[in-house]
């Protein structure tokens, strides 16, 4: 809250006289850390830092001059402490000239807003649109503060597919990886120690806000509830940075993006480990939800066959068969019958191995090593039917009795 400048109380006065004794006189500039020299007990004169008046840059005030209400311009010349000084015996130097301005003085502060520095993703050759891609690149071309919250099972292109949505948009993209330790610190800013002093730095949301940017809260269900301190943001409106007593305004064309593996109400079973129950009234904040599924086997071979053909391993065969593969899985996981499944993003993974190593079901067991072992076993066994010629699907017995035949290859 903003506080009244100098009016000339005795405790003012007596302050400012200090800080003349300690070569600061009126007109000077001077930050929390000169602050602290010339008081010394810890205590800090807010009616100085506090008041509008006084500010001469991020974390710097302006010295006003003892009986005055706040220093001018140009500040008076050096006045001699009013108790004698010492002889000396050396000769008194000669007066200094009073300075012809004051320069406010600004601390230097990391800023992502560089003109060398963009924050514009790059294009990505490999990356085949499906999906919500084209919603999601269209409420990015509006411009307008439209928060989105897009929920899908892991590694199947959320984040990657909201990363190139900004890139094709041109639009600069400032992500944040959530956890149950973020807090207001972590995504409005907060003061750090540099090279001895104490400096504001913003957060990621803040220079978002601040260059209109699109920010990106991945993982959002990881959080606990000090993300409660977005609530303004995502309602569009400034927010008050309290630390600093600077109210942010949102640039035009800013808006936000969440990502999660669920919908914010927790993993019932248990697949998602450390997801927790987000706060509705927050979740009710994001307009639309966007329900991201694995892409389509002829999307999803594209993908692959690029990856393959961008690692010099071409081989859009085996694309398909990987498709194929992590397809059944899928379908055998959504029925209930296995409690694993094959990602886009882990085909992906053994296209990569195969770069390295050279030999196909060495990449596909060293990627399936992370799985139980039973589950291990199923899938490099599906594998190889679907590699090999032997038939995925056994059908029935003849005289089987109750004429059911067998759905899930294993």
């Amino acid at each position: 809250m903003a506080q009244a400048p100098y009016s000339g109380k005795p405790k003012q006065d007596a302050f400012l006289r200090a800080a003349d004794a300690a070569g600061f006189p009126a007109g000077s500039v001077v930050g929390y850390a000169d602050i602290d020299s010339i008081i010394g007990d810890g205590t800090r004169p807010w009616w100085l830092i506090n008041a509008v008046e006084h500010r001469a840059g991020r974390g710097k005030f302006l010295l006003p001059a003892i009986g005055g209400a706040v220093a001018a311009a140009a500040p008076a010349p050096k006045r001699a402490p009013k108790r004698a000084p010492a002889p000396k015996p050396v000769a008194a130097p000669a007066p200094v000239a009073a300075p012809a301005a004051v320069e406010p003085v600004v601390a230097p502060i990391m800023k992502v807003s560089s003109v060398s520095y963009s924050a514009v993703p790059s294009k990505s050759d490999n990356f085949v649109p499906f999906g919500h891609f084209s919603d999601l690149k269209q409420v990015f071309d509006s411009g307008f503060f439209y928060p989105a919250f897009i929920t899908g099972m892991s590694g199947n292109g959320k984040t990657f597919a909201v990363e190139q949505a900004a890139a094709r948009s041109g639009r600069e993209l400032f992500r944040v990886n959530v956890t149950v330790e973020t807090d207001e610190d972590d995504l409005l800013g907060g003061f750090r120690l540099v090279d001895g002093e104490t400096r504001w730095f913003d957060g990621p949301v803040v220079e978002a806000m601040r260059r209109g940017a699109i920010l990106l809260l991945d993982e959002i269900d990881l959080a606990s509830n000090r993300i409660m301190c977005l609530q303004p943001v995502l309602e569009g409106k400034p927010v008050l940075l309290k630390k600093i007593n600077e109210i942010i305004t949102p640039a035009d064309g800013f808006t936000i993006v969440a990502t999660a593996n669920t919908k914010g109400k927790g993993s019932d079973d248990g697949r998602y480990v450390g997801t927790n129950v987000l706060n509705d009234a927050f979740l009710e904040r994001f307009a639309i939800t966007f329900e991201w599924d694995y892409p389509a086997p002829v999307v999803e071979t594209k993908i692959i066959a690029g990856t393959l053909g961008k690692l010099g391993v071409a081989d859009k065969e085996w694309a398909k068969q990987l498709v194929t593969w992590a397809g059944i899985t899928r379908a055998s996981f959504a029925e209930g019958a296995v409690d694993e499944l094959i990602a886009t993003r882990r085909l992906e993974k053994i296209a990569q191995a195969f770069a390295i190593f050279g030999d196909k079901r060495k990449a596909v067991e060293l990627s399936l090593n992370r799985f139980d072992g039973e589950t291990k076993e199923a899938f490099l066994d599906l594998y190889d039917k679907v590699v090999g010629d032997e038939p995925i699907f056994e059908s029935a017995a003849p005289d089987a009795a109750d004429g059911e035949s067998s759905e899930v290859p294993f």
